[in-house]
């Protein structure tokens, strides 16, 4: 089991789709990592050897990754709250950021879907038995 930039991989995986599951690494910056170190993509973690796992660990210090990019990130978000920016209100609601409509769609920002109007009278009746049943 390696470990690079603090989380641990497991020996079955590809070096490639390991180096995504840190935060921040795609799939391109990924082969760009692995051919700035010169390590064979297609290779296994429990294949790597130790010299392997310091240079991709020395790529990677070149790159925002992890805690230090959520940082960043959550930084910048209060920036632009702070300094009262459309995009800073609109975090600050809950709302969608980047000009996404919000009349149909965006359930998943505005939660879900609540009701709002009159009752059947069905429900408002089933409602008065319980609180009858109550007291």
């Amino acid at each position: 089991m390696a470990r690079i930039a603090g989380i641990d991989f497991s020996d079955n995986l590809r070096i490639d789709y390991a180096l995504t599951r840190i935060k921040g690494i795609g799939w391109t910056l990924s082969e760009k990592i692995l051919s700035q170190a010169k390590v064979d993509k297609s290779k296994r973690i429990s294949q790597i050897s130790p010299e392997e796992i310091s240079r991709i660990s020395s790529a990677l210090e070149s790159y925002t990754v992890e805690g230090d990019l959520l940082r960043q990130v959550r930084t910048n978000i209060t920036r632009l709250k702070t300094i009262g920016a459309y995009r800073g209100i609109r975090h600050s609601r809950g709302l969608p950021v980047r000009g996404q409509r919000t009349r149909h769609n965006a359930r998943t920002k505005r939660g879900k879907r609540k009701t709002v109007g009159a009752f059947k009278k069905e429900v408002l009746a089933k409602m008065a038995q319980a609180q009858q049943k109550t007291k």
